[in-house]
């Protein structure tokens, strides 16, 4: 049959959909019968509970499936003849004055947008290089260092100096009274390490165990304790015990206790600089990934179903509760968490969504096998088993899809960055790795 499709706004659409009552009490009757065979009721035996029983007790509840069901089928068939996309879930409601013997109802529904992707070389891309040079196998070395040092109690008479861990029982005022959080006992912390505000690491550097000291200190206005951000406090620091650090030497031992099979400074020179490469790639990458996605959504014009859009604010906030819920917040489940805090980001999720499944579909950008085996065994490389981190990626179908949809990402970002006009810059290491 002819469909006919009303276009009501931008991406909305409207469909008339009729269906004939004898279809629909035909269904209902058989449900019923085979309902009969198997409900329990009371005073009857099973299966020979009367068909008028059955139909007074479910009839309701039955009609009310049928329905949902042959109007779902009906706006299936409709819209796959009509050829169209259909974006959510359709509006159903039934009108009145509908001809003897048929129900007619009207389909409000989205369907996505036609993608116009423009010109792409014209598009402007930043893409950015980084190398792993000896200072940042030499920072990294020292990072190992730190992760096994020990400490060794300083004399009495010496004093507290940087990378020194000190043992202190301090109290804060403002104003002359205590606050919360501002009082401990036997507290340690590593001078110039950065646990601390720099006032307190200040007062604390050159005091003697056994000494006291009272020192003011201003909170910074940022401060992630709200009480106190901003105020002046004065505090009573006594240090009990000075310790000092003790590295381990850069040599074949520490190679060894690192697990590098050749036991050389050389061979861990050269594993370090292996996986920081890794890292460095990975980073690139990713930073890269996001240029040619600004670039992309930048010369795409489409309009946005909202269905989709409110779709995806729904899985963001669903998210934002599960991940209040982990952090052991009370009632993370009914938390107020309005909904337009995630629109703008829900918007431009779909519109790259989008955007990228018409270029993937335009130029055949799809997931190869041998991609997906590639990626996944480079994420394998870092792994002390590698074969069963692949075993268990290819063990998953949900595991494989993530890496299929970021191999994806990647296919796209190549093609692209072909295409456009690309500028190379080059970045310290210390910047890619947020260390700068």
């Amino acid at each position: 049959m002819a469909v006919t499709v009303e276009t009501l706004e931008k991406l909305e659409r409207k469909i008339t959909l009729t269906l004939p009552v004898t279809a629909i009490q035909a269904e209902v009757d058989t449900r019923l019968k085979r309902m009969a065979r198997t409900v329990k009721m009371d005073g009857f035996r099973p299966g020979k509970v009367p068909m008028a029983v059955v139909a007074q007790r479910y009839g309701y509840s039955v009609q009310y499936e049928v329905m949902n069901d042959k109007v779902g089928e009906a706006f299936a068939l409709a819209a796959n003849e009509a050829k169209l996309r259909v974006a959510g879930q359709p509006r159903i409601t039934e009108k009145e004055g509908a001809p003897e013997g048929e129900l007619t109802f009207d389909a409000v529904f989205e369907v996505f947008p036609e993608v116009k992707i423009g010109d792409l070389s014209t598009a402007e891309v930043e893409k950015l290089s980084a190398e792993v040079d000896d200072a940042a196998i030499d920072k990294t070395l020292e990072i190992l260092r730190k992760q096994r040092r020990t400490f060794a109690q300083r004399g009495q008479d010496q004093a507290a100096q940087d990378s020194d861990r000190v043992t202190v029982d301090f109290e804060g005022k403002i104003d002359g009274e205590p606050f919360a959080g501002g009082k401990a006992e036997d507290f340690q912390f590593l001078i110039a390490d950065g646990q601390m505000l720099k006032e307190f690491e200040d007062a604390v550097r050159g005091m003697k165990a056994g000494e006291s000291k009272t020192f003011p200190l201003a909170f910074p206005a940022d401060y992630h304790g709200k009480d106190v951000a901003g105020k002046q406090a004065d505090f009573l620091v006594t240090v009990k015990k000075i310790e000092a650090a003790n590295l381990p030497e850069v040599n074949d031992a520490l190679a060894k206790s690192l697990g590098i099979a050749e036991g050389t400074v050389e061979a861990l020179r050269a594993d370090i600089k292996k996986n920081l490469e890794r890292e460095v790639k990975f980073r690139l990458l990713a930073r890269n990934k996001q240029a040619v996605m600004d670039a992309l959504v930048g010369k795409a014009e489409l309009d946005l179903p909202n269905a989709s859009i409110n779709a995806e604010v729904a899985r963001m906030v669903e998210g934002a509760r599960a991940d209040l819920k982990q952090r052991g917040i009370k009632d993370a489940d009914k938390a107020p968490i309005p909904d337009e805090v995630f629109r703008p980001q829900a918007e431009r999720r779909v519109r790259l969504g989008l955007v990228v499944a018409e270029l993937v579909r335009a130029n055949e950008l799809q997931a190869k096998p041998e991609q997906l085996k590639a990626h996944v065994e480079e994420l394998a490389a870092s792994y002390e088993k590698p074969a069963e981190v692949v075993r268990w990626y290819f063990g998953d179908n949900n595991r494989l899809a993530e890496v299929e949809g970021v191999v994806i990402e990647n296919n796209v970002t190549e093609f692209v960055l072909a295409r456009a006009k690309v500028t190379e810059k080059q970045v310290a290491f210390d910047e890619l790795m947020g260390q700068a």
